[in-house]
């Protein structure tokens, strides 16, 4: 579960090990040490997301609470690199009873991230400013994983979700940043505890660039089960800074949420996430049909 060599970089004692099971890239391990510390560490997919996660921690300080990075282990032949993190306190999102209050707190929470912008002076390695070619950017990451698609998906469904892509793309309002975007924020990835919310984990895919992709899957899983959280999300957005029309990017970053997720699908092993790749297949064909 976790390596000799990096329970040795990281000087570890343990007395348990746990892994987290709701982490879909990278590897997640609990960690029950013999001094009753809990610690967590993590091994990202790539090097890339390595790098991103590293370096989030520093742009986040003093504007988000997240977990403390600890410390970090550079990697080799067979691992990308790990990160030693503190335990922040409290459960997921999605495990907690939905409410309004908490739904306002969480428009805090992401309006706080939207509001950290790209520093001049800090030169990055892993998260990329694609702010100033925002539609391009979504365009690669689409086709990119079109190539994947189209193994998988029906012709006649292929072309028209590609139809349906390029019809949407036009009605895009203006890009609103540059912005830090977490590109993952979903109720899996928000703690809460008795105080209400507690932090936010993971930032393997994080950029900066435009809000508007960053309410999508959050949205999906959580503000759309309920227009009283909906609203309440929102207001406690508009506390922190001016919330874009949503009602004018949801249903494009929807659709493209569920298209890609079958590239995903493909890409990772069809077999192992058959049930992700089926649920968002249907997802696609009731954008297009």
């Amino acid at each position: 579960m976790l390596p000799n060599r990096i329970m040795e970089a990281f000087e570890l004692d343990i007395k348990r090990l746990e892994e987290v099971e709701d982490s879909k890239s990278s590897t997640v391990v609990r960690c029950e040490l013999t001094n009753s510390e809990t610690v967590f560490v993590k091994i990202p997919y790539s090097k890339i997301k390595f790098e991103r996660e590293r370096e989030a921690y520093d742009i986040l300080k003093n504007n988000v609470r997240t977990p403390s990075l600890l410390a970090t282990w550079e990697g080799d032949d067979t691992y990308s690199g790990a990160l030693l993190l503190s335990k922040l306190d409290g459960i997921s999102l999605a495990q907690q009873k939905a409410s309004p209050n908490i739904a306002y707190e969480v428009g805090i929470l992401q309006g706080n991230m939207h509001n950290v912008a790209p520093s001049d002076k800090t030169v990055l390695k892993g998260i990329d400013n694609e702010f100033s070619n925002w539609t391009g950017f979504v365009e690669r990451q689409f086709y990119s994983f079109a190539e994947d698609v189209k193994e998988v998906m029906e012709a006649s469904l292929y072309k028209k979700a590609i139809v349906h892509f390029e019809k949407l793309k036009e009605l895009l309002p203006a890009p609103d940043g540059p912005s830090f975007v977490h590109m993952d924020f979903r109720a899996a990835n928000i703690l809460v505890d008795d105080k209400g919310i507690a932090g936010v984990l993971d930032f393997e895919s994080v950029r900066f660039g435009s809000t508007e992709i960053d309410f999508t899957k959050l949205y999906r899983d959580y503000l759309s089960k309920d227009s009283a959280l909906f609203d309440a999300f929102q207001e406690g957005y508009k506390t922190v800074r001016p919330m874009i029309n949503l009602e004018l990017v949801l249903s494009f970053y929807q659709f493209v949420d569920a298209f890609n997720s079958i590239g995903w699908s493909k890409r990772r092993g069809l077999e192992e996430h058959f049930d992700f790749y089926k649920e968002n297949a249907e997802r696609v064909k009731n954008f297009v049909l």
